[in-house]
């Protein structure tokens, strides 16, 4: 029995360490793809490719096939996630830094705590969280205020800022319909179909802009296919199998905990491998939004433990 519990433990630390640094990787790894690789297409790529793994792996253990309403709300939730969420990211990081575009994807739980809230039937945030959307979106509003990044190789500008911006609030939208729609019983089923629909309509999006024109891919630096592999099998393959793990064996604030972590690792890499540095108010308004996330996301918990001793005592 010890053994067993032993295994669990080690398979979950495992777990969390993967969701950690394969996820923080992961702006990285974006960074390096769009440097030679148009952004929409390199996304529709990656997630096409890993939504047939995840479609096929799914289909061998012998999940039922989807329904209709299955596949119509996988459209509509990959769509705003991929798409809207992950499209933009890619698209942005043409302007952005790895590491800053990890700090404004953080605040996605500010965007889900309002999305829930204003939904019918909503969940009206609890005053700390109201407190951490109000921090978080401060430490975007000082980075916006700042203009382009000068002075500092940790490059950036005011449309790409608002670029990430708008990603945060589709992936969360996109996760607020994905929760409350029809999905299959097999999560790897249900994120199977929402990564060839949005797939699919990041590949349209590529085609409507032309990104196929003149692309020769045999002048696609091995650097840059690295960087693409890496996000297919271990950003979109591994690391979501883990976050899966996580959410079936881990508490909810345990596992929300990858949304402040990913942003310090993601900076850390971009400083270690790429030579991204950053300026003290940067430094400031990074701080701020993690600041408000770290609220979001484990500051109801903390009250709670906290009022439930002090009436033990």
């Amino acid at each position: 029995m010890n053994n067993i519990r032993s295994d669990h433990r080690l398979a979950l630390a495992a777990a969390f360490a993967t969701v950690y640094v394969v996820w923080g990787s992961t702006y990285l790894a974006i960074r390096v793809a769009v440097e030679s690789m148009p952004p929409f297409l390199m996304a529709s790529g990656r997630f096409l490719i890993a939504g047939g793994m995840l479609l096929a792996w799914a289909l061998f253990r012998g999940t039922p096939s989807p329904s209709r309403a299955e596949w119509r709300d996988a459209a509509i939730a990959g769509t705003l996630m991929l798409a809207g969420g992950n499209g933009l990211v890619s698209w942005a990081e043409t302007s952005v830094s790895s590491g800053l575009a990890a700090v404004i994807v953080a605040t996605v739980p500010a965007w889900f705590a309002l999305f829930d809230w204003i939904r019918p039937g909503g969940v009206r945030p609890s005053a700390v969280t109201l407190v951490g959307i109000a921090v978080g979106f401060c430490g975007v509003a000082m980075l916006l205020a700042g203009g382009v990044g000068a002075g500092t190789n940790l490059h950036f500008t005011v449309t790409g800022l608002v670029a990430m911006v708008l990603s945060t609030a589709c992936w969360a939208a996109g996760s607020i319909w994905s929760r409350n729609g029809s999905r299959p019983s097999s999560p790897v089923l249900g994120a199977a179909l929402q990564m060839l629909c949005g797939g699919g309509s990041l590949l349209l999006i590529a085609l409507f802009r032309g990104e196929t024109t003149g692309l020769h891919l045999a002048v696609i630096p091995a650097r840059s296919w690295a960087a693409w592999g890496y996000l297919v099998v271990m950003g979109s393959f591994v690391a979501f199998n883990a976050f899966n793990y996580m959410l079936r064996h881990a508490s909810p604030a345990a596992v929300s905990t990858y949304a402040f972590v990913n942003p310090v690792v993601a900076v850390f890499l971009g400083w270690a491998l790429l030579g991204e540095s950053i300026s003290g108010r940067m430094a400031v308004s990074m701080a701020v939004i993690v600041l408000g996330v770290v609220l979001i996301t484990i500051g109801p918990w903390v009250l709670r433990r906290w009022t439930s001793l002090g009436e033990q005592v």
